[in-house]
């Protein structure tokens, strides 16, 4: 039998000793703010945004199940939208469920995309996947097919917008100090 000194094992228990930790993924920092609320801004400076500048932003981390994450997003006192990220076999899911009032769903909803590359732990993008490129076209938004949306997730602020080549929106929530949760999206149960 042979015996292995501890000199030459020491390289490889320092080494396995020096990793770092792995880090939670953004799904799971997202999940950790679970029944969280947190008020927010306009801070792209476009001047389509002015209506949604004007008005107060609550995105509320109101449902965490394994697999998917859902977050109204109240703009002043509507509550039509609804941010719905879920895990796929590759990374991140990000689809946009829009609401009347009376909970049917608008025509233009369950638009969004999944992450094309796996995701970093503070941020993921989401082309438009076929599914809204079709829909926008069918709706005459033709600019829309080109729409990558984009989430970030810091220590201090979660910022989502949205990019194509002639438009950029952006909505920073201060994560630092939760607010009041609002009241459920429209159509929830």
């Amino acid at each position: 039998m042979k015996r292995i000194g501890l000199s030459a094992t020491m390289p490889l228990a320092l080494m396995a000793c020096s990793q770092p930790a792995p880090e939670a993924d953004l799904f799971d920092r997202l999940a950790a703010r679970c029944g969280q609320a947190f008020e927010g801004r306009v801070v792209s400076e476009d001047p389509r945004d002015a209506d949604w500048a004007s008005r107060r932003l609550v995105m509320h981390v109101r449902e965490c199940g394994g697999d998917a994450i859902r977050i109204p997003l109240h703009v002043g006192e509507d509550r039509s939208r609804t941010w719905v990220i879920s895990r796929t076999a590759d990374g991140l899911r990000l689809k946009h469920d829009h609401r009347h009032e009376d909970g049917s769903e608008d025509v233009l909803t369950q638009y969004g995309g999944d992450t094309v590359e796996a995701p970093a732990p503070d941020r993921a993008e989401f082309p438009a996947d076929a599914y809204s490129r079709a829909l926008f076209e069918r709706e005459g938004i033709p600019a829309s097919t080109e729409n990558v949306w984009s989430i970030t997730l810091g220590e201090t602020r979660f910022t989502y917008a949205l990019d194509r080549p002639d438009r950029h929106f952006a909505a920073e929530f201060d994560l630092t100090q939760p607010v009041e949760a609002p009241p459920p999206p429209w159509g929830a149960e």
